[in-house]
């Protein structure tokens, strides 16, 4: 489906989640634990601009445009408030849009967000995203899996359609990068749930700035840390992923 430049789906009945990717993913990438996800409500996979099917505007890229595109469809969808689930740079929109729209949202998941010494304003493409890119996708699902052994196989396939997907165009838009983690925890308050992996094991955050996170969000706050995950905690530790958050949305 499609608002505006936005392509999103729609899984399962009422809408009570939003789900929101990481950079170069798309909401597909959320496939794999929809099942677990979507027990008790239904879920939407919103494609970031630039990414996936969703157009890429003439406009700044960055934390701020995504966070107003999701305000964007959940305005036009009318919903009453849901839990916004986001990953790296959509767990950075998820938390700026639950500080400046907060009738949007009754709770937040974040999964390993980048912390305050990580960025993702960059003036070409990484190498290594361009390097996928050249690939066909059965060589880019075989380099998956080389470099991801112990994802579920459910995992390679939309990760290196994702890959294929990305407008490469983004790179020439200027980049905005809005409000920091700490900026948007401060007035977000509503609940929160921070799930991060081990910074030895390429996540994001130590345990030192979910500290910061719990010090400084303006509503009730938990962190997980899921040992022998990285960056990706959904897809190194699918299991201790879902259960923290089906508890979480228990409460």
């Amino acid at each position: 489906m499609r608002t505006a430049h936005l392509a999103w789906e729609r899984h399962g009945g009422e809408p009570g989640l939003l789900l929101l990717h990481g950079f170069s993913d798309s909401g597909a990438c959320w496939d794999p634990v929809l099942a677990e996800l979507t027990a008790h409500a239904g879920a939407i996979t919103l494609d970031a601009r630039g990414h996936g099917s969703s157009g890429l505007p003439e406009a700044p890229t960055g934390t701020a445009a995504n966070a107003a595109d999701a305000a964007l469809l959940l305005d036009a969808l009318g919903l009453p408030p849901v839990v916004v689930i986001g990953h790296s740079m959509g767990a950075l929109a998820a938390a700026a849009l639950a500080a400046a729209r907060p009738e949007l949202v009754r709770a937040l998941v974040l999964e390993d967000p980048p912390g305050p010494h990580h960025t993702l304003a960059a003036d070409a493409m990484p190498s290594w995203l361009a390097e996928l890119q050249a690939l066909d996708l059965d060589a880019r699902i075989a380099k998956g899996r080389a470099d991801n052994p112990g994802w579920p196989d459910a995992e390679y396939g939309p990760w290196a359609v994702s890959k294929g997907e990305f407008d490469a165009r983004y790179y020439d838009l200027p980049y905005e990068p809005g409000p920091p983690l700490l900026t948007s925890l401060a007035a977000v308050t509503c609940p929160t749930l921070l799930i991060y992996g081990e910074a030895s094991r390429g996540g994001l955050l130590t345990e030192a700035n979910a500290d910061d996170c719990a010090d400084t969000a303006a509503g009730p706050f938990t962190a997980l840390r899921v040992t022998g995950a990285g960056h990706c905690v959904r897809r190194d530790h699918p299991a201790a992923f879902t259960a923290a958050v089906t508890d979480f949305l228990a409460e």
